[in-house]
């Protein structure tokens, strides 16, 4: 699978659940109380060599290696919806020309205010087509908590591919 990047990672939860052998996990975050508290909790867990947190802000860094895969876990929303095209440009930037972007997009409703900030496919099409990037496939989340059923959609985008479902 290779690198692996998660910005806006928080606490990590995600970051650790993906490393493995074979697949190094680098999570970003701007805030420092959540790499601290990222750092706490996994510093000993058996696959600690197989990740990494990085303070640092997604729209200034510059990665040393490009990525296979990107996990975008609601970062979309999380940030104003003009820096959008500024996020869809680190997203090419970042990502192996074969490389992936998987978003999980919520929230997908008539959600006021933010963040987060409600979120749409087109949305997503609006910053990405522009380019390269096609929709692989989106679909309803079908792990989401209770409390997200049917605001959420699991998007897989790569450069220069049709939509195979949606």
């Amino acid at each position: 699978m290779g690198r692996v990047l998660v910005p806006g990672c928080g606490t990590g939860y995600d970051v650790v659940a993906m490393a493995c052998p074979g697949r190094y996990v680098v999570g970003l975050d701007i805030s420092e109380e959540a790499i601290k508290k990222a750092k706490q909790m996994s510093s000993s867990l058996p696959n600690a060599d197989d990740f990494t947190f990085i303070k640092a802000d997604f729209f200034s860094w510059r990665p040393t290696d490009l990525f296979d895969l990107i996990f975008d876990y609601t970062f979309f929303c999380a940030i104003l919806p003009e820096m959008r095209s500024a996020w869809a440009q680190q997203i090419q930037n970042f990502l192996k020309p074969d490389g992936e972007l998987v978003t999980l997009m919520f929230p997908m409703d008539d959600h006021a205010g933010g963040p987060p900030f409600k979120v749409s496919i087109e949305d997503y099409e609006e910053v990405l087509h522009p380019i390269g990037f096609k929709a692989v496939s989106i679909v309803d989340n079908e792990l989401a908590i209770e409390a997200r059923k049917g605001r959420e959609k699991l998007g897989r985008w790569k450069r220069g591919v049709g939509h195979s479902s949606l």
